[in-house]
């Protein structure tokens, strides 16, 4: 299955457990105080009004909840189709880029301004969903980019893509064996420090290729 489906129907089962845990904190209000509990019954001639009106009142409750799960399901399933295109795009500049500079060609900075601030909107978008994160000691400061490092830096953006695209954790997600633990938190955490470092170095490309493209 491809992998960007995978990570998508995660997230469906992320979704998906919320609302079911939501639900079941429902169910339980719901159901009240358990049969014998309550007081002894009540002769009231309006019961029979009031009780109608209860019910009515569940009806109206109960068509609610489905207009809510409606407008879940619609959410869920714009942010797979976000997801399956930011994760397409990403890739497919990456290709781009990757293919100027093997064939040598000369830096296009208006070009890498533009693929690299695309790109930076789409991994940024991913993290709202994947909340990537690492520890304090492993996190860098702001990348400073210098003319003669331009290329360099291009070439380790298009390896953090590949890196992150081919990650086990988000490949075989929805495979992960319960021996396997140890190793999924390990290629998580990879994942996370790969999306954060494309983040970073996306930003500072993008805002040294518009330096040079200005000072040409």
């Amino acid at each position: 299955m491809n992998y960007h489906l995978l990570l998508a129907k995660n997230l469906v089962r992320l979704l998906a457990a919320s609302i079911f845990s939501l639900c079941l904190a429902g169910t339980a209000a719901a159901q009240g105080k358990p049969a014998g509990a309550g007081p002894p019954p009540n002769n009231n001639p309006n019961l029979d009004d009031r009780a109608r009106q209860v019910d009515e009142g569940r009806l109206r409750s109960a068509e609610m909840d489905a207009g809510t799960d409606e407008k879940n399901q619609k959410l869920v399933q714009a942010a797979i189709a976000n997801m399956k295109a930011d994760f397409t795009r990403i890739q497919v500049l990456r290709n781009d880029i990757a293919r100027n500079l093997v064939a040598h060609k000369p830096l296009d900075y208006r070009l890498i301004s533009e693929q690299t601030a695309e790109i930076n909107k789409r991994a940024s978008r991913l993290n709202v969903y994947l909340r990537a994160h690492v520890a304090e000691d492993e996190k860098e400061d702001s990348l400073e980019l210098k003319n003669d490092e331009m290329i360099s830096a291009l070439v380790r953006m298009c390896k953090l893509i590949d890196g992150f695209t081919e990650n086990p954790a988000l490949k075989n997600a929805a495979t992960i064996d319960s021996k396997d633990v140890a190793k999924a938190k390990e290629n998580k955490a990879n994942a996370d420090r790969d999306l954060l470092a494309i983040i970073k170095l996306s930003s500072s490309l993008r805002k040294e290729s518009e330096r040079l493209r200005i000072s040409q």
